[in-house]
């Protein structure tokens, strides 16, 4: 008989608040609601407001403009300060009914909840899940105060009927709700035994999916030993608390970290890099609560500068986006990634992610800068975007919802100039969407990033091109006339943005799809051919830069990396 005993992935929350003492009686008590503009909301919230007012005497309502409103504003610091101050006693939030959103409303719930007033949120039926990371992920009891509902109220043209007969429900939640769901303590050790030892990895794998901690391909038990090597890699403690992986708000130790890159077939000198991206990941700006609930189908890009990238195998040239046996540290380290969103963060399909297809990648996007393939005077990504100095080792992190291949190159007997040109149209032609994502990124996020082969790179080096006159190009010519944005509906999406320079935008046409050419990312990566180019759109407020600190024993990582996988040079690819 073998036992397996290894570490349970699912790590730990934390509770510091508690939801809100319910009100004796709704009578003569202020009521304020609190709208995302979204989902029906700007009707079914004034229907509610009438209604309240005939069924419950001496109610005054605060009606949804006293705030503001939509899904980037209502869960503000600022917001839930106005809210305070306009005395309110409680307060109805909707409408929770896709990821972001929902998990807005959430986040609003939980901060007023903790600032002891009682909240109910109208919410779709099949986005609880994602309600309650988000409250969990503030401190709070791994529940919200909800009146859930089907798709059919929130759909365009709806009958609002079912809201009318249920509104008691409603008040109900404001008088009488208490939470029924408490919050995962530490992860535990578990223990299985097999047969032998394929089968007792067999068996911790059927745990890890009944559990919902897999991601459908087999994963290496965590075991002490196995993580112990692992924090080999890091000379932080193993206790050392990242922050809190939104939006279920899992403890992100090191330990936990670790946890996640043995069980995705990593290895110790890989773990700087992840603790890095796993703190971009984690900065406020990269609104990873909802980022990680949406429906738009994001997943983490991770680019990686300086010479570490190199040392521990992570792919630059040929198939660098993976899978590659010759470059495994992006596929392990991706893969960690999306364990943490999924057993931290809460991202499960159908419940803390409402991606309706998913991202399409277990391994998420981890690669490195071909930096030796630069042109002579381009600078590396981590300098132009971040301002590390040359030859840092860093990470830059972005939400990607979707990466396209371009046929670059011409068909015909092209001069190395036309090609040049032409192939700089056909990109920008495939940046020039009426794709509302943009404007999440619009004033100092990005559009996307787009990769370049290094013999791609040098013909427009050669021909003239600078990074810098690349970008404007791009900028330019991916310009969306605005007709096109007004028949697609975009210039409704620019007018609710997120950012007073993206909502201005809506005055010129053609549309740029950034408000500046430095927002778009230009990488050199990719094998040495000139058919084709890469563009990965974005959907991402920020690009968070973070510096890779390598361990006091690297060197000695490094060696055990050859000993056990070969040289790294290029002398032994295959």
């Amino acid at each position: 008989m073998a036992l397996l005993e290894f570490h349970s992935p699912s790590g730990s929350t934390e509770v510091s608040h508690s939801h809100a003492t319910r009100l004796s009686t709704l009578e003569n008590k202020r009521v304020g609601l609190l709208s995302n503009g979204q989902w029906q909301s700007f009707r079914s919230l004034p229907i509610l407001m009438e209604l309240m007012r005939e069924d419950i005497p001496g109610i005054e309502i605060l009606p949804p403009d006293t705030y503001p409103q939509g899904t980037e504003f209502i869960s503000l610091d600022s917001t839930i300060d106005a809210i305070k101050e306009s005395g309110v006693d409680a307060v109805i939030i909707g409408n929770a009914a896709c990821g972001a959103c929902s998990t807005a409303c959430g986040v609003a719930a939980g901060k007023l909840e903790a600032a002891g007033i009682p909240t109910a949120i109208v919410t779709r039926e099949d986005f609880v899940g994602v309600v309650r990371n988000a409250v969990s992920g503030l401190g709070l009891p791994a529940d919200a105060p909800m009146v859930t509902f089907p798709i059919d109220l929130f759909l365009p043209d709806s009958d609002l009927t079912p809201l009318k007969s249920r509104r008691k429900e409603i008040y109900e939640i404001l008088t009488g709700w208490s939470p029924r769901l408490g919050n995962e303590g530490e992860g535990a050790m578990m223990v299985v035994e097999g047969v032998d030892h394929i089968d007792a990895m067999a068996k911790a794998n059927d745990i890890f999916l009944v559990n919902r901690w897999g991601d459908g391909l087999p994963l290496w038990p965590a075991t002490r030993e196995r993580v112990n090597w692992i924090l080999r890699g890091t000379d932080l403690p193993r206790d050392h608390l990242l922050g809190k992986f939104p939006p279920r708000g899992g403890l992100a130790t090191v330990e936990a970290c670790a946890i996640a890159l043995a069980m995705s077939g990593g290895r110790p000198e890989y773990l700087t890099v992840l603790l890095a991206a796993v703190e971009a990941m984690l900065d406020p700006a990269s609104t990873g609560d909802q980022m990680q609930a949406t429906s738009a189908a994001t997943f983490p890009v991770v680019i990686v500068n300086g010479p570490l990238a190199h040392y521990i195998r992570l792919g630059s040239g040929f198939g660098c986006l993976g899978p590659d046996p010759q470059h495994p540290a992006g596929a392990a380290i991706g893969r960690a990634l999306r364990q943490l969103q999924q057993n931290l963060g809460g991202a499960l399909p159908g419940t803390g992610t409402m991606a309706p297809w998913g991202a399409l990648r277990q391994t998420n996007i981890v690669f490195a800068e071909d930096e030796e393939g630069l042109p002579q005077g381009w600078l590396p990504h981590g300098t132009e975007r971040h301002g590390y100095k040359p030859g840092t080792d860093s990470v830059s992190f972005f939400w990607a919802t979707g990466a396209t291949n371009i046929l670059r190159r011409g068909a015909m007997k092209e001069t190395l100039e036309q090609d040049v040109k032409e192939g700089l149209h056909r990109m920008a032609d495939y940046m020039a969407v009426p794709n509302p994502h943009y404007t999440h990124g619009y004033e100092s996020g990005t559009p996307g990033a787009m990769l370049l082969t290094r013999v791609v790179a040098n013909y427009l080096a050669s021909t003239g091109w600078t990074q810098k006159r690349i970008r404007e190009f791009l900028w330019e010519n991916s310009r969306v006339p605005m007709k096109k944005m007004r028949d697609s509906g975009g210039m409704a999406w620019i007018d609710i943005s997120p950012t007073e320079v993206a909502r201005k935008s809506i005055g010129i046409d053609p549309w740029p799809i950034a408000a500046k050419p430095e927002n778009i990312i230009l990488l050199v990566a990719g094998g040495g051919h000139p058919t084709h180019s890469y563009w990965m759109q974005a959907y991402s407020p920020a690009v968070v830069g973070r510096k890779i600190a390598a361990p006091a024993n690297f060197d000695e990582l490094l060696m055990a990396a050859d000993r056990d996988l070969g040289s790294g040079g290029s002398a032994c690819l295959i």
